[in-house]
C-alpha cells in the first residue's frame, strides 16, 4: 500500500508544486502525491513548470488545488515554508521545509529552489524505505 503525501503551500503554484512533481517522478513506487494550498491561485507559476521541464518533469497538466480537493487524512504531509497555518489534517508524519518562495525572482532562484526539493524528496523517500520516518 502506498504512503499518501501531501505537499502544501499558500497558493500551491510553486514550491507544493516541484514537490508534487518530484515526489511522483521519484517517488510514484511508494507514494500516492497530492499537492495543496490554502487559498485559491489561478495557475502555476510559468517558472516552476520550465525549470522542472528542464530536469525532465512534465508538469503542464498541473494546476493549484485546495486543501479540499486531496484526501482529508494522508501519512506525510509537507509545509514549504509559508508560514502556513494549515487547518489540522490528520497524518502520522508532518514537516516544514522552510523555503523561500522563488516567485517573483529570476529563473535562477525557481533552478535552486528544484534542487533543494529534489534533495528533500530523496531523503524523504530515503527515510521511508529505511523505515525511520515513522516513530515507532
Amino acid at each position: 500500500m502506498k504512503l499518501k503525501v501531501a505537499f502544501v503551500c499558500i497558493h500551491n503554484s510553486c514550491r507544493s508544486q516541484m514537490g508534487e512533481g518530484w515526489a511522483k517522478h521519484l517517488g510514484s513506487d511508494i507514494f500516492e502525491v497530492y499537492s495543496a494550498g490554502t487559498e485559491d491561485y489561478p495557475e502555476v507559476k510559468p517558472l516552476a513548470k520550465a525549470v522542472m521541464e528542464e530536469v525532465g518533469i512534465d508538469m503542464s497538466e498541473h494546476h493549484p488545488k485546495l486543501l479540499s480537493d486531496i484526501p482529508p487524512s494522508l501519512d506525510i504531509l509537507i509545509t514549504m515554508g509559508c508560514g502556513v497555518a494549515c487547518p489540522f489534517v490528520p497524518t502520522r508524519y508532518r514537516a516544514d521545509w522552510g523555503l523561500v518562495d522563488p516567485s517573483g525572482g529570476p529563473i535562477e532562484n525557481f533552478r535552486v529552489t528544484r534542487d533543494i526539493i529534489k534533495g528533500k524528496v530523496e531523503e524523504l523517500i530515503e527515510a521511508v524505505k529505511n523505515d525511520t520516518l515513522f516513530v515507532k
